[in-house]
C-alpha cells in the first residue's frame, strides 16, 4: 500500500516486490515526489536477469493502471459537500491513502482522528520516519474529537474490507463509541477484495440504514487499484528482458495472462511457468523447469490447536449449522431385531417437538425386525438400518440432510 516497494536482484534472479505499480504512466511522477530509477532496472536488465517474478494480480486489465494522484482531490471534494462528520475507511499501511484525507481535512478546516490500534500504530510510525507529513494543527487524538464541531472532524479508520471487528464495521453496528448518524459522510477508500463483497456490502448497508451517506469506489474515485496492470506489466518486461518468467500473485487466469505478456516482450513460451501451490521449480543453468509437485493441503487453526481439525471435522459443522442434528437411541434385541426400550429421538436444530419424528419410530421398528429376520446380529449393522430409515425418511419428508447418529445397545 505504501509505494515504496523494492526487488534485490540475487544471482541473476529478480524475486517478487509484493504489491506494485508505475505510478502513471510517464513522466512517472509519485504521490511523494521520490522517482522511480528506471535506470536501475534498465542496468539490471543488460546485466541479465534468469528469472523475473512480477505480480500477476491486474495483468488482465489493460493499460495503465491510473494514478494515485487522481484520489486527493475527489477525496477533497467529498469533504467539501460533507455537512457533518466525515469517516475514511482505508487500509492501516496505506500512508498515501492517509496523507490525502489529511490534506483534504486541511485544505477543508476540518481535523483528523486515527481510529483503530494498527491504524494509530503504523501512521505513528510513518510519521517518525518522515513518511508521512503531518500538517500542523490537523491531527488530534481521539480524545480530544467530541471536542471538535461535527462540521469540522474527519476519522480515519480501519475496516474498508468489511472485517466484523474492525472499526466501521462496529460503527455498522452501533458497538462502537462513534455513533454514525443522520448527515454523516463515510468513505470507503479500498478496492473490493474477492470474497469480501457480503461482509462490506453489510456495512454499507448497516451505515445507510442509520442515515449516512456512503461513498465508495463504485460510485466515486475515491481508490485506485495498488497493481500494475497490463501496460506497466508490460513496460517492466521490455526493460528487464528475463530470460525465464513465473508469474506470481494472483489466481491461475491472472498468472496465464501474466506470462502471455511475458511472450509478447520475446520471452519463449517455454520459458514460462505457471506455478501453483505445491509446484517445485528447478533453475538450472539459465533454464526455467517443473520439477515436481508436493501434495499440499490446508492446514486449519481451531482455537488453540493446530492441524488437529480435518476437512472431514470441517463437513460434518458445516452439516450441523445448516442441516441440524438428529439421535436415535434404541435397545435391541440382537438375536430378533425386536425393540425392547425405544426408539427415542432427539434433535437439535431441525425440529425440537418430538410429535414431528412420530411416524418414522414405526418405521425405524419394521426396519429392526426385518434385519433380524435377514439375519443381522451385531450392533454396528443395526445401527445402520436406523440410520438409513431415519435418512430416506427426513429425505422424503423434509428436504432435509441432518447429521443422524444412532445409538443402538443390546438389550
Amino acid at each position: 500500500p505504501n509505494p515504496d516497494q523494492f526487488g534485490a536482484k540475487v544471482a541473476s534472479i529478480v524475486p517478487p516486490p509484493g504489491t506494485w505499480h508505475w505510478p502513471s504512466p510517464p513522466p512517472l511522477i509519485p504521490l511523494d515526489g521520490r522517482i522511480t530509477d528506471l535506470r536501475a532496472f534498465a542496468r539490471v536488465g543488460e546485466a541479465g536477469i534468469d528469472l523475473a517474478m512480477v505480480d500477476s494480480t491486474n495483468a488482465d486489465v489493460a493499460g495503465f493502471t491510473p494514478p494515485e494522484r487522481e484520489i486527493g482531490p475527489v477525496i477533497e471534494r467529498v469533504m467539501a459537500k460533507a455537512p457533518r462528520r466525515v469517516v475514511v475507511a482505508s487500509f492501516s499501511s496505506h500512508v498515501h491513502r492517509v496523507q490525502q484525507v489529511l490534506d483534504a481535512a486541511a485544505a477543508n478546516g476540518r481535523q483528523v482522528a486515527l481510529v483503530g490500534r494498527s491504524m494509530v500504530r503504523n501512521m505513528t510510525i510513518a510519521a517518525e520516519l518522515g513518511y508521512l507529513n503531518v500538517p500542523e494543527g490537523v491531527l488530534i487524538d481521539l480524545k480530544q474529537a467530541d471536542d471538535v464541531p461535527d462540521s469540522r472532524i474527519v476519522y480515519m479508520s480501519t475496516g474498508s474490507q468489511g472485517e466484523p471487528m474492525a472499526v466501521l464495521a462496529r460503527m455498522a453496528n452501533q458497538e462502537h463509541q462513534i455513533q454514525v448518524g443522520e448527515g454523516d459522510t463515510v468513505i470507503l477508500a479500498s478496492s473490493l477484495i474477492p470474497g469480501n463483497e457480503n461482509a462490506v456490502y453489510r456495512v454499507i448497508n448497516g451505515l445507510m440504514k442509520l442515515g449516512a451517506t456512503v461513498v465508495h469506489k463504485g460510485n466515486a474515485k475515491v481508490h485506485v487499484s495498488g497493481h500494475a496492470s497490463a501496460g506497466e506489466i508490460l513496460y517492466t518486461y521490455n526493460i528487464l528482458k528475463p530470460r525465464n518468467v513465473m508469474p506470481v500473485h494472483g489466481e491461475v487466469r491472472h498468472l496465464i495472462a501474466n506470462a502471455e505478456l511475458a511472450i509478447q516482450t520475446g520471452v519463449p513460451r517455454e520459458r514460462t511457468v505457471i506455478a501453483e501451490n505445491g509446484t517445485v521449480v528447478d533453475l538450472r543453468d539459465g533454464e526455467l523447469r517443473v520439477a515436481g509437485q508436493l501434495d499440499l493441503g490446508y492446514v486449519y487453526v481451531d482455537g488453540s490447536s493446530v492441524g488437529e481439525i480435518t476437512d472431514a471435522d470441517l463437513k460434518d459443522r458445516r452439516i450441523l449449522a445448516e442441516e441440524g442434528f438428529i439421535s436415535i437411541f434404541v435397545a435391541v434385541d440382537l438375536q430378533t431385531g425386536r425393540a425392547i426400550v425405544g426408539p427415542e429421538i432427539q434433535a437439535r436444530g431441525f425440529a425440537e417437538d418430538e410429535e414431528v419424528f412420530g411416524d418414522v419410530v414405526p418405521k425405524i421398528v419394521n426396519a429392526l425386525l426385518e434385519a433380524g429376520q435377514n439375519g443381522v446380529r451385531d450392533v454396528h449393522s443395526y445401527q445402520q438400518v436406523v440410520r438409513r430409515t431415519v435418512g430416506r425418511w427426513v429425505n422424503t419428508k423434509h428436504r432435509r440432510r441432518p447429521m443422524i447418529v444412532p445409538v443402538v445397545i443390546d438389550a
